[in-house]
């Protein structure tokens, strides 16, 4: 197995901002790869925000977002744990991404659960109308409709949408990376989108 010198671990710490413990763990359990151990990383903080995400997110931002031909505004609630993180220029420019993402993407909710369930159900029976002659059986049709159900919620809500400038990320993975590199849960509360002619 390579030596875990600590030019690697500086190295790794200079790339994913993790502890020196959590690189020096992540070298050894990779035997000294770069790349695998970044992705060792990511994963560990990815898993570990998950679990900030319950806690409770009482400080944040109300941020704003103005079209360059002011007939178009965006104000989002994002919220965090502490003010510390709320005041941080990272998490405010992530509020800003957001505003901009809102402006040009449309969304109705924040997340699938806040979609009405008539709604849904609505959405549901034409799906299910639109496979009325398609031959298939019902579990298969109940599965297309699942599916088209999953883009709907893409189009719709803010954190299944996908990013703007990243259409590999989704909104909610961008906002769990944050969650990681701070250890504080973010999230977003609500936000009104402005629209002159709509």
């Amino acid at each position: 197995m390579a030596e875990i010198t600590s030019d690697m671990i500086k190295e790794l710490r200079e790339k994913t901002q993790a502890g020196m413990m959590d690189c020096k763990k992540a070298l050894q359990e990779t035997g000294g790869d770069m790349e695998k151990s970044v992705e060792f990383l990511r994963k560990k903080g990815l898993a570990s925000a998950e679990k900030r995400m319950g806690r409770e997110a009482s400080e944040g931002i109300i941020a704003t977002y103005i079209h360059n031909n002011q007939k178009l505004g965006v104000l989002l609630d994002l919220r965090t744990v502490t003010d510390f993180v709320a005041r941080n220029e990272e998490f405010q420019a992530l509020a800003k991404e957001l505003c901009m993402q809102v402006a040009a993407s449309s969304p109705l909710y924040v997340k699938p659960e806040d979609v009405p369930q008539d709604v849904i159900e609505k959405e549901r029976e034409i799906y299910r109308e639109q496979m009325k002659d398609s031959g298939k059986p019902a579990n298969v049709v109940e599965k297309i409709v699942d599916g088209k159900l999953s883009k709907f919620y893409g189009d719709v809500c803010l954190l299944e949408q996908e990013y703007i400038k990243d259409p590999k990320v989704k909104i909610k993975d961008l906002i769990k990376e944050k969650i990681s590199k701070y250890g504080e849960n973010i999230e977003v509360r609500r936000f009104v989108r402005y629209q002159i002619g709509e």
